[in-house]
């Protein structure tokens, strides 16, 4: 299991590769701690940008209440009600995943367009286990994998919008 500091890392090697990437495509980018970065276009527009990186796996979600509208039932059965409003509908997540020098992925997915997957997913995850998660009923937990957003990959087209 990957210790806090590997983590860590992992977050900012996926933070600056993502700045390096936005540089390349003549923007001005900073990274903040935390996963977070802003890309700057020529017209000086801001683009707020969420970056999650990965060495292997999916990317994590410890909340899919920040996108969908759930709740639990007495009984533990979880009731997705719909989609919630996105707190930032212009944010653009950049999903890294980490491989190797030269051949790390990236996925550039608007937060609009990751909500309806997450909806999805969500929905028929739960659905297979008649509506109950099977270790914590309470766990908001949710994951989105490479396959999900294979559509999304090297999509870097969408700063440009």
């Amino acid at each position: 299991m990957a210790t806090g500091r590997e983590r860590q890392v992992t977050k900012q090697i996926g933070e600056y590769l993502v700045s390096a990437e936005l540089y390349r495509s003549r923007f001005i980018a900073t990274t903040f701690t935390g996963s977070n970065a802003v890309a700057i276009n020529d017209k000086h527009e801001t683009k707020p940008i969420q970056v999650k990186t990965i060495r292997g796996g999916n990317w994590q979600f410890n909340d899919v209440r920040r996108f969908l509208n759930v709740s639990i039932l007495n009984d533990g059965k979880q009731i997705v009600h719909g989609k919630k409003n996105l707190q930032d509908p212009r944010l653009i997540y950049v999903f890294v995943k980490l491989i190797s020098q030269g051949k790390d992925e990236f996925y550039v997915i608007g937060s609009k367009d990751l909500q309806e997957i997450i909806f999805k997913g969500y929905r028929k995850w739960l659905e297979k286990r008649g509506g109950r998660r099977p270790k914590n009923p309470k766990s908001m937990h949710t994951a989105v994998s490479p396959e999900d957003l294979s559509k999304y990959r090297d999509n870097w087209k969408l700063l440009r919008k």
